[in-house]
């Protein structure tokens, strides 16, 4: 899809985002280095992706009407998150409007159950886990039962940055567990020993080209990812079983555009798929200033089926930071221009309401390790946070 051409005339190809938050600002950063038409579907003018120029539509994600009009504008209709009714897009599908990624691999980035008994199906490693149905308590220790205490309980949809899970250490806490998570349809998981979180980035292509990017190491902090560093430090058939995994995620789900495939790692050297997200996703922010292209541009480069970008790191390591709102009601950006003093750091601010815990913003830093990289970044984020 390389625009169209007509009686000498180029119309740059148009790309419809559903959503307009921190993600569709970044890719619409990449559009205007591409010369693509960057069309979002916005929630309000205040949205991130259109304060920072984004040509929008208002409309909620959940509303056919305000689908098809972005649709009507687009040659592909993405995404910056996954809380679209799957049954939308398989219409939108139906209707001949070209989807990336489709509804399958949507599906399997909604529904954490879905996507475990899909994983498990096709021989995949992910954690023991099973459904939990109206009898709540008598599943979740039935399973406790068979695995062992502590447990992992995670509502099947619409979980995010620690909501929608619930750690189990015993069965008195069942009920809590339960309570918090306010009715959801929910799945109980094996609680799995850590020795580290690792996520890998990858484009692939609506032709089926993919590329990978370094493995990257997230550190989780209240469910919240962080910080993350990259290239991860494995061993190399650590490394390649996270990356055969992640490719054959992408392959098993048809993901188009960006898709980052979270894992875990067990002491033992096992690795476990956790969840994945098929859009741009925090975990590849370092790529903006770490690799050669970054994750914004090979999203845009997939969707539209153009040749995708080098993933390489431009130095020996990169890290990003996320910079959140603190308890103190302070906005970060008034520490704006104190952290830009940092040398070597890269700051991305998201024109968001500095709320307690919401991400506002990331810094990102390159370095010739993972270490010298986390340090820079953890410098200038902890100037805008107020230490």
């Amino acid at each position: 899809m390389s625009g169209v051409e007509s009686a000498g005339a180029f119309r740059a190809p148009v790309v419809g985002m559903v959503g307009a938050g921190q993600l569709a600002r970044m890719t619409h950063q990449a559009s205007v280095d591409l010369g693509v038409d960057l069309v979002v579907l916005a929630k309000s003018p205040e949205d991130p992706a259109v304060l920072a120029g984004a040509r929008a539509l208002y409309g909620r994600a959940d509303d056919p009407e305000a689908l098809a009009r972005l649709a009507g504008l687009a040659d592909v209709v993405t995404f910056d998150h996954e809380q679209v009714p799957n049954d939308l897009v398989v219409s939108l599908e139906g209707s001949g409007v070209a989807v990336a990624p489709g509804s399958r691999a949507l599906n399997a980035a909604q529904d954490k159950l879905a996507a475990r008994r899909l994983f498990s199906e096709a021989g995949l490693d992910v954690p023991a886990f099973a459904q939990v149905g109206p009898d709540a308590r008598s599943d979740i220790e039935s399973f406790a039962a068979a695995h062992g205490w502590p447990v992992v309980l995670k509502a099947r949809t619409g979980g995010y940055d620690g909501r929608g899970v619930a750690f189990v250490a015993e069965p008195s806490g069942v009920d809590a567990a339960l309570s918090s998570l306010r009715g959801a349809d929910l799945l109980v998981e094996a609680h799995v020993e850590l020795a580290c979180e690792v996520a890998v980035l990858a484009a692939r292509s609506t032709n089926g080209e993919y590329a990978a990017y370094p493995t990257v190491a997230t550190l989780q902090e209240d469910g919240i990812c962080t910080q993350l560093s990259m290239p991860a430090s494995l061993d190399s058939e650590v490394r390649l079983r996270a990356h055969d995994l992640a490719r054959s995620v992408a392959d098993l789900v048809g993901a188009t555009g960006i898709i980052a495939v979270e894992l875990f790692v067990e002491a033992s050297g096992t690795v476990l798929i956790n969840e994945i997200a098929v859009r741009p996703h925090n975990s590849g922010h370092a790529t903006i200033e770490g690799c050669v292209t970054s994750q914004f541009h090979n999203h845009l480069r997939a969707v539209l089926g153009w040749p995708l970008g080098d993933t390489s790191l431009v130095k020996g390591a990169a890290a990003m930071v996320n910079v959140l709102g603190g308890a103190d009601g302070v906005d970060p950006r008034s520490r704006l221009v104190d952290a830009l003093a940092v040398r070597g750091a890269s700051v991305h601010l998201y024109a968001k309401e500095a709320l307690p815990g919401r991400k506002v913003g990331h810094v990102t830093a390159l370095g010739d390790d993972p270490s010298e990289a986390v340090a820079t970044a953890r410098r200038c984020a902890s100037i805008l946070g107020g230490a």
